[in-house]
């Protein structure tokens, strides 16, 4: 048995020392707007990138996972300070552990979130799993938490605010600056 899953989510974030997102239905709604040319664009949450840029600076370690090979995705995560950006990962379970074995973690160490069928074997994997709330059944039916927030409209926020907090990183000097 699990004994992790047994101890308060609050508790639990408490262990968690890095956390690993997917990219489309997490960061993004996963609409695509197909332009003329073939040029892909979606939209973002400013508020999730601020979480995100707030982490890099307080020393959080973050990763992207991402099926996609959009390098303003790369740019753009490169930009809020996470330099662990792998697209192209068709199977992200061996990614994902490459990952935590380069940054001396275990996998239960790690928290991920992904929103549909191809992050389950991670989630799986992973010593939390985290979700949008408009994830697929499937995630949702393994993810220990699901974000009352949906995809694109601040759920990476949600989990990086609640482990700050509960690290005391969240309102520090760094804070109240971009």
């Amino acid at each position: 048995m699990d004994t992790t899953s047994s101890r308060p989510f609050k508790q639990r974030l408490q262990q968690i020392e890095a956390f690993v997102f997917d990219n489309d239905g997490v960061f993004t709604n996963g609409t695509v707007f197909l332009m003329p040319g073939g040029e892909q664009v979606r939209t973002a949450s400013t508020r999730d990138g601020y979480a995100v840029q707030h982490a890099t600076k307080c020393g959080v370690r973050l990763a992207m996972i991402s099926g996609g090979r959009s390098e303003e995705v790369v740019r753009r995560m490169n930009g809020l300070g996470v330099q662990e950006v792998i697209m192209g990962a068709s199977e992200k379970l061996g990614s994902f552990e490459s990952l935590c074995a380069r940054w001396n973690l275990t996998v239960d160490q790690v928290c991920y979130m992904g929103d549909d069928i191809p992050d389950i074997p991670v989630l799986k994997a992973a010593g939390m799993a985290c979700c949008p709330h408009d994830a697929v059944p499937e995630v949702r039916a393994v993810s220990d938490y699901v974000s009352p927030l949906a995809g694109g409209a601040g759920c990476v926020r949600d989990i990086l605010e609640q482990a700050m907090k509960v690290k005391g990183l969240w309102m520090n000097d760094l804070a109240h600056a971009w």
